[in-house]
C-alpha cells in the first residue's frame, strides 16, 4: 500500500481559506435552486450562476476545462439518465425530471465544489427515493469520516448503502483531493476495490480536504459517453442521482465546507 503520495495535509488558516469557496459555491447552488422548476432551460440556470459567481469575484472551476472540446459552463446540468457532466443548453425542464447540478470556483486562490440533485415539480417516488439514498450515502460518508481511520472504511459502508437499497453505484467517476486545484490527490472512490485498498487507499487525518461525490444509478451502474464530448449517461438509459460535499478533516472531526447547498429556502 502507498497511501498519502501526492497528498497535501492543509493548515487551519488554509482550510478556513477553502471554506470561504466553499460557502460561495453553496450559495451559488442556492441561487440555482431557486430556478429549478418546470418551463426553465438548463441554459438560464448555468447563466445565473455565471452571474453570481462574477459578482462575487470568484473564477468558475468548469468553464473551458480541456477536453476535445473545451467545457463551455461554469456548471454541470445533467438531467434523468445523464450521470456527469451534462452540458447546460436550451433543454426545458419538465415536470418529472430531475436535474444534478454540479459546479465549482476558486475564491482567493483556493477551490470549492458541490453538487446535488433537484425534483423538477413531483417526481416518481422510485425516483425520489434514488435521491434520497445518494443524499444519504454522502451523509454515511461525512458521519463515517469522523469514526474510521482510513478511506477503504468508508468506501465500503458507502457501496453496501446504496447496494443494500436495490441501487448501483457508479465506479468510473469518483471524488477528488481539493485545494489549490480542482483535482488534486487523492483519488476518493465511492466502492472498495482489493486494487484500491493495496495501492490507492489513505488515511483520515487532520488537514485533509477532499469532495466527496457519490453517483448512484437506478439500474446497471454502467455509463455512456454522448457525442458532445461530455455528458455521461446512463447505459440503460435509467436515472441518476449525484451529491457532493467539499469536505475537511479538522482535530475536532469532519467539517463540510460546502454546507448549506441542500438548505431550505
Amino acid at each position: 500500500m502507498s497511501p498519502s503520495h501526492g497528498i497535501q495535509l492543509r493548515t487551519p488558516r488554509e482550510i478556513a481559506l477553502l471554506q470561504k469557496a466553499g460557502q460561495v459555491v453553496a450559495e451559488a447552488h442556492r441561487v440555482a435552486k431557486k430556478l429549478v422548476k418546470p418551463g426553465a432551460t438548463t441554459a438560464e440556470i448555468d447563466a445565473a450562476v455565471e452571474q453570481f459567481f462574477e459578482k462575487q469575484g470568484a473564477i468558475p472551476l468548469f468553464k473551458g476545462v480541456p477536453g476535445k472540446v473545451p467545457f463551455p459552463a461554469v456548471t454541470c446540468m445533467s438531467v434523468n439518465e445523464e450521470v456527469v457532466h451534462g452540458i447546460p443548453g436550451p433543454r426545458v425542464l419538465a415536470e418529472g425530471d430531475v436535474l444534478s447540478i454540479d459546479t465549482g470556483c476558486k475564491l482567493e486562490g483556493w477551490c470549492g465544489d458541490a453538487a446535488l440533485t433537484h425534483p423538477v415539480g413531483k417526481i416518481d417516488a422510485e425516483v425520489q427515493r434514488l435521491l434520497d439514498v445518494t443524499k444519504g450515502t454522502l451523509d454515511l460518508a461525512i458521519e463515517q469520516m469522523g469514526v474510521c481511520s482510513m478511506w477503504s472504511e468508508v468506501a465500503e459502508q458507502m457501496a453496501d448503502y446504496v447496494h443494500d437499497a436495490g441501487f448501483a453505484v457508479v465506479e468510473m467517476f469518483v471524488g477528488h483531493g481539493i485545494g489549490r486545484g480542482m483535482h488534486e490527490e487523492p483519488q476518493v472512490p465511492n466502492f472498495c476495490s482489493e486494487h484500491f485498498r493495496r495501492s490507492g487507499d489513505f488515511r483520515l487525518e487532520p488537514g485533509l480536504v477532499i469532495a466527496v461525490e457519490p453517483m448512484v444509478n437506478m439500474g446497471t451502474k454502467r455509463v455512456r459517453a454522448m457525442p458532445d464530448h461530455w455528458t455521461q449517461s446512463t447505459a440503460d438509459g435509467q436515472p441518476s442521482a449525484h451529491f457532493e460535499h467539499t469536505i475537511a478533516i479538522t482535530k475536532d472531526g469532519p467539517l463540510v465546507l460546502t454546507a448549506g447547498t441542500d438548505a431550505e429556502d
